[in-house]
């Protein structure tokens, strides 16, 4: 029988599952998010844009087999590459944050 877990908020849990922020295991977590965040925008953007993969990947000089990898989380993005497909395939703005 699994023990309970008496997480007053998500943080808490998150703490319990993946370790406190700063823990290598919380890293890699908070990582996987990420990309999963970017990933989703990237899919909801370029469907609000009524864009194929195809059209878009053609749009920003890319292949779709690489967007589909992006929006599926399957790889690393750079930033000038994000840039162009949000700003230039997308007309999107990007804005970057860092706290």
């Amino acid at each position: 029988m699994k023990s309970q877990i008496h997480a007053k908020n998500f943080d808490e849990l998150l703490d319990h599952k993946y370790g406190k922020t700063g823990t290598e295991k919380r890293d890699a977590f908070e990582e996987k998010a990420q990309y999963f965040v970017i990933s989703e925008m990237l899919k909801e953007a370029r469907k609000e844009a009524n864009m194929t993969q195809e059209q878009l990947a053609e749009k920003v000089g890319t292949k779709k087999s690489y967007i589909s990898r992006l929006e599926n989380g399957k790889c690393d993005i750079q930033l000038s590459t994000l840039y162009r497909i949000f700003e230039f395939g997308l007309g999107k703005r990007v804005h970057l944050s860092i706290g």
